[in-house]
């Protein structure tokens, strides 16, 4: 055992943590009775001559059942610190087996030797030798399915209060999504765009409100929903975009290239609104230095939308809350975790795709 695990089991809040529970009274109580008990069990002792006649058996019970419970405690110890994942729990298990087999070893060859060579306590019961190392496997199995089914039961229960913390900022990313969409500053650029288009090009102010129409129609007809394909996001982000074409003209510029192949894929509604929203809100758009986005597959089968990168000088910092309603809306879904660059010339977000399959969880 190392001085650091050694510190961590001292520690009582750290070893709480580490093991999901106050063990000290299961060991003040459990060695005790237990040990008490086994040698009435398996080997047929009774304590009809009283408890003095009974304690040396008593005693060699109590030095075999500490001896298991507080190894296999230190097992549990080193292997919980060492592997601390919920993926890695089937290593931790079977490196659990591994070193349960260990201590069974030398715990009986240790304490055999002391009981029947050194203290000349052995007696025969009649019974075969795997009958003798059966209290010990029961011992060890006992003390085993106590730490791993409390440990097991507290990972249950983190992940369904994790799961439902996941579905209430999921639900409020979508509401906070929404209402920084439907505001009056998108609504007021769109009207003072139209305005300018109706004497120029009545025709096109026709599309204009069509345009804007679908656009508010789509953000309402999704907002129950928590997982859209990317066909669907596509079609509503041309829309979209015409409308920042119209405001900006030249100065804005999309590039869409993403095969058909994966328009079943989902991702989370308004994402790629928001990432759009998120360059026109930072960055310069000019005639001179015209905004270029692109959204395209990566070689990784991620979904990427990348902007060449000309901040606007601004007094306050970024509060990255779109970004991070994104993240958020993801990790209820997806294991894979939105990515973020930034370099001297392009802001580049990678969103994963999210299997078709997941929407029935999402409607459940």
């Amino acid at each position: 055992m190392t001085i650091t695990t050694f510190k961590v089991m001292l520690n009582r809040e750290k070893a709480i943590a580490i093991l999901g529970f106050n063990d000290v009274p299961h060991l003040l109580i459990g060695i005790p009775v237990i040990a008490f008990f086994f040698p009435i069990l398996f080997f047929q002792e009774d304590i009809s001559e009283g408890l003095i006649a009974y304690l040396p058996k008593y005693s060699i019970s109590l030095l075999y059942t500490a001896s298991y419970w507080l190894c296999v405690r230190i097992l549990i110890f080193k292997l919980r610190i060492r592997f601390t994942g919920h993926q890695e729990t089937g290593r931790r298990l079977l490196y659990t087996a591994g070193g349960i087999l260990v201590i069974f070893i030398i715990v009986n060859t240790v304490i055999g030797y002391l009981h029947n060579d050194v203290f000349k306590g052995a007696e025969d019961y009649g019974l075969t030798h795997m009958e003798y190392k059966l209290p010990s496997l029961v011992v060890i199995v006992l003390v085993v399915s106590i730490y791993e089914s409390i440990f097991l039961y507290n990972r249950w229960k983190e992940a369904i209060v994790e799961t439902e913390k996941l579905k209430r900022e999921n639900v409020q990313s979508q509401l906070e999504g929404l209402k920084s969409q439907v505001n009056p500053h998108f609504l007021f650029n769109s009207l003072n765009t139209l305005i300018y288009i109706i004497p120029e090009d009545p025709d096109k102010a026709v599309t204009f409100v069509r345009k804007l129409s679908k656009v508010y129609r789509y953000i309402l007809e999704i907002r129950d929903r928590e997982l859209i394909s990317i066909a669907e996001e596509l079609s509503f982000l041309q829309s979209y975009i015409f409308l920042l074409k119209e405001r900006f003209g030249e100065s804005f510029q999309i590039n869409l290239s993403i095969s058909e192949a994966y328009h079943e894929h989902q991702i989370v509604p308004l994402s790629l609104q928001m990432l759009l929203e998120n360059a026109i809100k930072h960055n310069i758009i000019s005639q001179r230095k015209p905004l270029l986005v692109e959204l395209f597959m990566n070689e990784n089968h991620q979904l990427v939308m990348r902007n060449n990168l000309q901040k606007k000088v601004q007094e306050m910092p970024s509060t990255n809350v779109g970004l991070e309603n994104i993240r958020t809306r993801y990790a209820f879904f997806s294991k894979n975790k939105v990515g973020v660059e930034e370099s001297d010339t392009h802001f580049t977000v990678i969103l994963p795709l999210i299997e078709a399959q997941l929407t029935t969880i999402a409607e459940q």
